[in-house]
This record gives C-alpha cells, structure tokens and sequence, in this order.
C-alpha cells in the first residue's frame, strides 16, 4: 500500500516543480500602528493593579481632545507602538494603583500585552518597554487617560 504524502512532501514536491507558492505568498496583510496600540491597551488593562495608561499631563490634556469630533479613541492611549513587517516593539506609560508590586505588576502587563499581540497578529514582539510615571493613591481624584508621548526622534528602529 503505497504511503500518503503528507502536507510537507507536497509543499516539497510543488516546490521542486516551480508550484510552491502558498497561500501565504499570494498577498500581504498591512496591520496599523493604531490595531497594535488597541490590543496592548486592551491587554494591559486586563491586569489588575493598573489604575490608567499615560502620564498626568497628557491625561489632562485628552480629556480636551476627546470632546473635540473625531479624537483618537482612548483604548490605545498612553502606548505607541513601531510595527514592521515581522516584528513589533510597544511602549507603555502607566500609572499604577498605590499598594501593587510594580515589577510584578510589570511582567504581567509585559507578558499580557506580547501574548495577546503575537496571538491576534502573528507579529513577534521584540520588546515592551514600560515607564510608570505616577502611582494613584486611593483619596486622589481620578483623571481622564491621556497618550503618554513618547519621542522616537534619532532613534534605530527596533523592528525589521
């Protein structure tokens, strides 16, 4: 009984014989700065300890901007991301609640934001830098999330 082929011995076959594209091959897939920003907001607030996403002074400042028609939605304030081809790399300004072990709470948010990332993009995230820039104390009053601004100025890129 002759063996069934499996789907590598075809790629290999079809390759060898000038068929080796894949569907893969047949078109490219753009993604935005603004759906990776999206997802790592979404991720990052999904742990708990996050009190909001960018520094005090932005925050103030979106709480202008989001009254103004067509402002940039919330979710993805407070992270810029670089996206390439392949990769990523994200930054993140946040603002935690008093009490939280920050490196802790630092992993998750790292580990949270790659994992989502990668799962719903199929990029591979390089990095995830984090600045906590305030810690919210409980008789503080709350403040609207804001883009942290983050300059990229002179900077290599990060990603390929």
């Amino acid at each position: 009984m002759p063996q069934t082929p499996t789907p590598a011995d075809l790629q290999k076959s079809a390759a060898e014989h000038g068929g080796g594209r894949t569907t893969v091959e047949r078109g490219r897939t753009a993604l935005a700065v603004g759906v990776i920003e999206k997802i790592a907001g979404m991720a990052a607030r999904e742990v708990s300890g996050i009190h909001a996403l960018g520094s005090g002074f932005s925050r103030t400042f979106g709480a202008v901007r989001d009254r103004v028609p067509g402002g940039k939605s919330s979710i993805g304030r407070g992270i810029k991301a670089e996206v390439g081809e392949k990769q990523t790399a994200i930054d993140i300004a946040l603002v935690v609640e008093y009490g939280v072990v920050i490196p802790r709470l630092a992993a998750e948010v790292r580990e949270n934001i790659i994992e989502a990332v990668e799962r719903m993009t199929g990029l591979e995230v390089v990095e995830v830098n984090i600045a906590v820039n305030d810690v919210h104390l409980p008789d503080e009053p709350d403040e609207p999330e804001e883009e942290e601004e983050i300059s990229s100025s002179g900077r290599r890129p990060r990603v390929q």
